[in-house]
């Protein structure tokens, strides 16, 4: 595994009980179903990539920055997100807000989860200008969700994030090329963050047959299928692929 000097923290955000998403029923789940699996990387692992801090070197500091986009340690993939697509109904979905601090020229955390149709926070900790620019991530394309300048110590952006196509954002800011993060934005409740080793659990998933992606970042996503029995575990397992 090669040195991560970015700061990669997952998910930290406000959680409650929402009654319902459109489109999505809560029902009780008796015996469900378990998906596990894990999230690998074969090939040549990507260098990280070295950025040269040469403005506001006061706040964001002199050395320069390493942001190890692909995280890899023996042989699994970090910062990824399993999910099932386009679910209807199923158990409790939790309502979580993505609060970004924007602090030492660093969006914190580097990686986290929000869901759909809810409440976006970025909050700039720093002395100095930023501005955060999110992107709805759908394949190769991306598309500007928000764009707002934050010039004072302080200043809070927030904005609701509806996302139709994408599964997730990318965020920088345009005054510092080296500062950029992710969010996934969930669907429905049944989505995991792969654990160090790469694994994930989803859990109390009624039976039927379903459509599984694995979402990274930088990567982009993997597509599989899985039918998931009462009381069963069904495993599927996702593979990247370096040059």
């Amino acid at each position: 595994m090669k040195k991560l000097i970015a700061t990669v923290v997952l998910a930290t955000a406000t959680a409650f009980t929402l009654p319902a998403f459109a489109g999505y029923k809560v029902i009780d789940v008796n015996n469900g179903g378990t998906i596990t699996g894990k999230v690998k990387f074969t090939g040549k692992d990507p260098e990280p990539v070295v950025y040269k801090v040469t403005k506001d070197t006061g706040t964001c500091g002199t050395d320069n920055r390493v942001i190890d986009y692909v995280d890899v340690k023996d042989g699994a993939l970090r910062n990824v997100v399993v999910f099932l697509v386009k679910v209807k109904q199923g158990k409790k979905f939790d309502k979580i807000e993505a609060k970004i601090d924007q602090k030492g020229c660093a969006f914190l955390p580097y990686m986290s989860v929000m869901t759909n149709n809810t409440l976006f926070e970025a909050t700039n900790s720093d002395p100095v200008l930023h501005n955060i620019h999110t992107y709805e991530k759908m394949g190769r394309a991306k598309k500007t969700v928000m764009n707002v300048s934050q010039p004072k110590q302080g200043a809070t952006t927030r904005k609701k994030i509806k996302l139709k196509r994408g599964d997730g954002l990318i965020l920088e800011c345009d005054a510092h090329d080296f500062m950029h993060g992710f969010v996934f934005v969930a669907k429905n409740p049944y989505y995991a963050v792969v654990a160090e080793d790469g694994s994930y659990t989803i859990k109390d998933v009624p039976p039927g047959k379903y459509k599984i992606k694995s979402w990274h970042g930088t990567l982009g996503e993997k597509k599989g299928k899985v039918d998931v029995k009462s009381g069963a575990t069904s495993k599927v397992d996702f593979t990247y692929k370096g040059k």
